[in-house]
């Protein structure tokens, strides 16, 4: 037991198309050979976090992402009404296969919510499409997706930063990725989809303090002046991203030299663990 090495998870935090940021802190993470021991994500980070628990590199997963469009994620015909997840599940098995979570070179878990419950869920066993898809489907834009006897949401709706994840596993030390730290902007508009999208990021606010708390180091890029859910931006958003990461690093590089911290996590009565 004393003898175990230091171990160190990195949680991506939602945030929807903002989460290109997250490939930038990706890069930076490479070009200084970091690895992770556990890898946790919400929303757009489970969609990121998963490619990085099974080796992609930051060029690879550029090369997947660098041609997506909007209309290649939502695809739902009729105006104003949740589309469905196909956009996201053809990029998943394309690219990784029909797989399980197990089955992933590293560790990993996708933060969702079952609204029959109401409980957080967190998938760290079982069909790594549906975990990732039940993860990203932010209600009133995306269909629910049913998984086994759980109607899943999007993450965020309890746990945006998903900092505590990596410790239910074992991790002394977590780093968090928030690609969303704008998330406070409000709307006038009354637009059903813009009333919805503005509670949601009211829901958001108040959970993401458990992912700055949860965490040793939050790396916290700008990306205001990017929309959440356009594409456009892109590389000015991974460039924030490794911007951010680099200016972080010499902290990074403190928590990868420290000592085992003997820390535990329980984990609350609310949430479900799936292993």
């Amino acid at each position: 037991m004393f003898g175990r090495k230091v171990k160190i998870g990195v949680a991506f935090g939602g945030g929807g198309a903002r989460g290109f940021t997250h490939l930038g802190v990706i890069k930076a993470f490479e070009e200084f050979g970091l690895k992770f021991d556990f890898i946790a994500g919400t929303s757009a980070g489970s969609l990121v976090g998963a490619f990085y628990a099974n080796g992609y590199s930051y060029k690879q997963m550029y090369d997947i992402v660098k041609n997506i469009k909007e209309k290649d994620i939502r695809r739902n015909l009729i105006p104003f009404t949740p589309s469905k997840l196909d956009g996201v599940e053809e990029i998943i098995i394309n690219n990784l296969g029909d797989i399980n979570i197990e089955q992933l070179k590293t560790p990993f878990a996708a933060v969702a919510v079952d609204i029959k419950s109401t409980k957080e869920i967190v998938l760290a066993k079982g069909n790594l499409t549906k975990a990732i898809l039940g993860s990203c489907a932010v209600p009133g834009v995306f269909q629910p997706v049913l998984y086994n006897d759980m109607i899943l949401c999007d993450g965020g709706l309890q746990n945006t930063i998903p900092s505590d994840v990596p410790r239910y596993f074992g991790c002394d030390y977590v780093i968090a990725v928030d690609v969303n730290k704008s998330r406070t902007y409000g709307t006038d508009s009354t637009k059903l989809l813009d009333v919805l999208s503005c509670s949601i990021r009211i829901l958001m606010k108040s959970n993401a303090v458990r992912g700055y708390v949860d965490a040793d180091l939050v790396i916290a890029p700008e990306t205001k002046r990017f929309k959440s859910t356009k594409t456009d931006g892109m590389d000015e958003m991974i460039e924030e991203g490794y911007k951010a990461t680099i200016d972080s690093m010499p902290k990074i590089i403190q928590i990868f030299n420290k000592k085992r911290k003997f820390r535990t996590k329980s984990i609350p009565s609310d949430v479900s663990v799936i292993r």
